[in-house]
């Protein structure tokens, strides 16, 4: 993030528009864990997403956005992203850093942030075989849906070129 301040999620629909990304937004309640958020399946259809943020052991930090049922083995997913080394999880204050975000509040769209691309994004290829994708517009109290295709030219504006990969077992 650098010196810029975190992106309002105003600053985050702009830059969709600017963008000619269609998205929708539903405003709900906060929400911390993919269990809290299961009520909202059918009035949001598409992929729902869960989001890790982790680092290698060369402190190189990843951002690994799946489907919100989908299992990552921490111990493995290194060999899939090109890691070094096991990974861990990152530290909260890396978190709002580099993407903007608190725990409870981490999203793909965190990418915006990043403006010194620090974080390696990995999109699981199951998630991007949805048509549409859900994710928080920076902050946990909504959920954006955008075309799985956009999300990814999204990532390509904000000088990230996000890595399609089977990363869940």
């Amino acid at each position: 993030m650098s010196e810029n301040a975190a992106k309002t999620r105003e600053e985050l629909f702009a830059f969709l528009d600017g963008l000619g990304i269609a998205h929708k937004t539903v405003d709900h309640a906060p929400v911390f864990t993919v269990a809290e958020s299961v009520a909202l399946r059918d009035e949001i259809p598409g992929g729902h997403t869960k989001n890790l943020f982790v680092k290698d052991k060369k402190d190189r930090y990843f951002l690994l956005t799946v489907e919100e049922n989908a299992a990552v083995d921490l111990k493995q997913v290194h060999n899939a992203i090109g890691g070094s080394g096991r990974v861990s999880f990152g530290r909260p204050e890396k978190l709002m850093e580099y993407l903007g975000v608190a725990p409870g509040s981490v999203t793909a769209f965190g990418a915006i942030n990043d403006t010194a691309e620090n974080v390696t994004f990995v999109l699981d290829a199951e998630l991007m075989a949805h048509e549409i994708v859900n994710c928080h517009p920076l902050s946990n109290d909504a959920t954006t849906s955008i075309a799985s295709g956009d999300l990814i030219r999204f990532m390509e504006a904000t000088g990230h070129k996000p890595l399609v990969l089977k990363v869940t077992s």
